[in-house]
């Protein structure tokens, strides 16, 4: 795991990087909040620690412009303990806050817990974004995308995409899609399941007249093909 720790006390990174490079963890490091936004861009790691009081650009300021572009957890470190300072931090993005001086001991438990709690969150959106092919289903954000763009859907003809290809290989009859997609209220004429798969062929398929992903099993109803 790689961790940026930006402080401009060389001393206290030294420590910090001699602690956490015994644990194991890469580091890498910087004096001042405009290295912590571009090192942070360049290196993409997995945490970092970020002193509040820097020259050039403040840790608040450089969380916040590291926001902009990334969801890596972030401890702010500071001298100040007044619960406004702390606030400000975790308004700009921050994930935890430590108080100098601190013991390593918390540093590295915090490190852990945050690095656990990134874990998680990264296994529960990549089970809701599911890819197949051209295409990518993000159950999170509700977008569909095809060769990486963004297509825009509609409510109703993102519902069926997802359960189509949550369920790949399965064949729903219209009667099915219109109880699970619209609803047991839904009352309209069953070709409305018909105008939904045409129009989602039209913007998903790579050729909406000979579909490779949104099939329809003949005289049966609809599937997807992973």
């Amino acid at each position: 795991m790689k961790i940026l720790v930006v402080d401009d006390e060389e001393l206290l990174v030294k420590g910090i990087r001699f602690n956490l490079e015994n644990d194991g963890y890469e580091v890498i490091s910087g004096s001042d909040g405009q290295e912590a936004i571009t090192l942070a861009q360049e290196q993409k790691p997995d945490l970092i620690i970020l002193d509040v009081m820097m020259p050039r650009v403040d840790g608040l300021q450089a969380c916040q412009e590291i926001r902009q572009f990334s969801e890596v957890p972030i401890i702010m470190l500071t001298a100040k303990s007044e619960d406004m300072d702390k606030l400000m931090g975790f308004e700009q993005g921050a994930d935890d806050y430590l108080t100098k001086p601190f013991n390593i001991l918390e540093l590295k438990a915090r490190i852990r817990a945050l690095l656990r709690r990134s874990a998680i969150k990264e296994e529960t959106a990549k089970a809701e974004r599911i890819t197949s092919g051209i295409l990518t289903i993000d159950s999170t954000e509700r977008n569909a995308y095809k060769n990486d763009e963004c297509i825009e859907l509609t409510a109703k003809e993102f519902d069926l995409i997802e359960l189509l290809i949550h369920n790949p290989g399965r064949v729903f009859s219209r009667e099915n899609l219109l109880d699970q997609v619209w609803g047991y209220e839904f009352r309209s004429d069953i070709r409305t399941v018909d105008v939904h798969i045409r129009r989602l062929r039209e913007k998903l398929e790579p050729n909406p007249s000979e579909p490779e992903y949104i099939l329809t099993k003949w005289g049966v109803g609809y599937y997807f093909k992973a």
